[in-house]
């Protein structure tokens, strides 16, 4: 195969991949674009073809799939267009990497030895794990779009509670790889049996939501999220501060006697909370009285330490015998995020970066890291777990905050950043997985959509549509038991690719 033709493959590839993602879920696609990189994987006689080919996969899977990135890079970041389409190739093909790396250690691993045709399948999946689990971590970590996610409504879904959508991931690398075996040169039964196990997970995965670990409880909670739809570049103008916290507090009133937790979204109030002291006293009053508990997105910001946090507070009844509202400034009942954004939330090398362009001088774009591990809010008896924004793609920090008392999985965000494109329902789509793999509901409130609820088995109860003022009103019921992947996380997988990469390594060594 011509390299130039091989390369235009490969990233139209890639770039179909976009397809198995929210909101065009084809979720069997990426058996063959993978299969595709696999197979080229196979035939190139040198490694730097290897990650030359991955690389190509990566630019169509990231530069189509994460393109709605650019929309807050052009409109909000201040960048004549050619700069802004630079930095957006720069994320691309840093993103693209990975794959690159999962290709190159695949072939170094497998092209020099005489191994198995069954070894061959594990060595790539095991090398497409470990190069996504690099990308889940360098630089803070950008895990979106994961070829697990394809899988979150259909195809190996049913796995999520066992093995998450990271082992997903790995499954689906392995049938790929076992349909490129259909095309290489080998017996018949040893091209064709790899294929026929391949079809047999995916036809009897439905079969494991028998062992998924939880069950509906007999408990259900009255929920009501607020959608306030303020437009991006309203929200931090000072003259606005007001109309946002009162239209919040309009769109709640008509329903607050009959909820047990009112959420708002990230950064709802759009004041600091220390100046913000006088509303958030009569808030905390007004949901005491109307029995309810209130969570809300803020900015914290400290004049003595000069730092800042994007946080959740609760305020109300934190217990359901409380005798008044909990709330005051510095109270220990609040989320600070962990994960935060590069350039949108810190700045790397703020001192050179922020003279350089406005984009790296975004309002609000230099926060104090939260914690790691944090309690779960206390809302009106129930725990909620938090992940504010991307934090939610983040399986093994929630795992971290995951207790035998959590009752929810609570994700705010702000999607107006990125318009009318397919970044929020990507988003939608990953909160979703959280719910499968945890098997507890995920409450979604968002400035402009998608706001959800989503049942424990990843199924969206109820949503918003977007770029509208609304609010959810919902009665959600609660689940019990644990998964498995929640007990035992990545450990079993990430012993597992160790395993296979040692005993791949070990035989090219011989």
């Amino acid at each position: 195969m011509k390299t130039a033709f091989a390369a235009l493959l490969l990233i139209a590839a890639g770039a179909l991949n976009t397809l198995a993602f929210a909101p065009f879920t084809l979720w069997w696609l990426p058996f063959f674009t993978l299969a595709l990189l696999a197979l080229v994987v196979t035939q190139v006689s040198h490694w730097r073809q290897a990650l030359l080919a991955g690389f190509c996969y990566g630019l169509g899977w990231f530069g189509v799939g994460i393109s709605w990135v650019h929309v807050s890079i052009d409109q909000f970041g201040g960048l004549p267009l050619v700069a802004s389409l630079g930095l957006m190739a720069l994320l691309v093909a840093y993103l693209a990497l990975f794959p690159a790396l999962a290709a190159a250690l695949s072939y170094w691993l497998i092209g020099k030895t005489a191994t198995s045709g069954w070894l061959k399948l594990l060595i790539f999946a095991a090398s497409w794990t470990t190069a996504e689990w690099l990308r889940s971590f360098l630089l803070t970590g950008f895990p979106w779009l994961s070829l697990g996610y394809s899988q979150t409504s259909a195809g190996l879904a049913a796995y999520a509670p066992l093995i998450g959508e990271t082992g997903i991931t790995f499954i689906l690398a392995a049938i790929a790889a076992a349909l490129a075996r259909l095309y290489q040169p080998a017996p018949v039964l040893a091209r064709v049996a790899p294929a026929a196990l391949a079809a047999l997970i995916i036809v009897t995965a439905p079969l494991l939501n028998k062992v998924k670990g939880w069950q509906y409880s007999d408990r259900n909670v009255s929920v009501v999220m607020v959608q306030g739809n303020i437009k991006q570049e309203l929200r931090w103008q000072p003259e606005q501060e007001w109309p946002t916290m009162l239209k919040y507090l309009d769109l709640t009133r008509p329903h607050f006697s009959r909820a047990d937790i009112v959420i708002w979204p990230e950064a709802a109030i759009p004041q600091l909370e220390p100046l913000a002291e006088a509303f958030l006293d009569n808030l905390n009053k007004a949901a005491f009285y109307n029995d309810a508990a209130l969570i809300t997105g803020i900015l914290d910001y400290q004049r003595q330490t000069e730092q800042a946090w994007n946080n959740l507070i609760v305020l109300g009844k934190d217990t359901a015998t409380a005798s008044e509202g909990s709330y005051f400034y510095g109270h220990a009942n609040r989320f600070s995020k962990h994960h935060l954004l590069p350039v949108g939330e810190f700045v790397p090398f703020e001192n050179w970066l922020r003279a350089l362009a406005p984009i790296f001088d975004l309002p609000m774009s230099s926060f104090s890291r939260g914690s790691y591990i944090q309690p779960n809010l206390l809302a009106n008896d129930y725990q909620l777990l938090s992940a504010i924004c991307f934090e939610i793609a983040f399986p093994r920090q929630i795992r971290a905050n995951f207790t035998s008392d959590t009752d929810f999985i609570l994700t705010v965000s702000n999607d107006a950043w990125f318009g009318d494109s397919i970044g929020p329902h990507q988003h939608l789509q990953i909160a979703r997985m959280r719910a499968r793999e945890f098997g507890k509901p995920v409450l979604r409130a968002t400035n402009n959509g998608i706001t959800a609820t989503i049942n424990p088995d990843g199924s969206v109860r109820q949503r918003l549509p977007q770029f509208q003022q609304a609010v959810l009103v919902d009665t959600v019921p609660l689940s019990s038991g644990r998964t498995w992947y929640a007990r035992f996380g990545d450990w079993p997988l990430a012993g597992c690719c160790l395993l296979v990469l040692l005993l791949a390594g070990f035989r090219l060594r011989h």
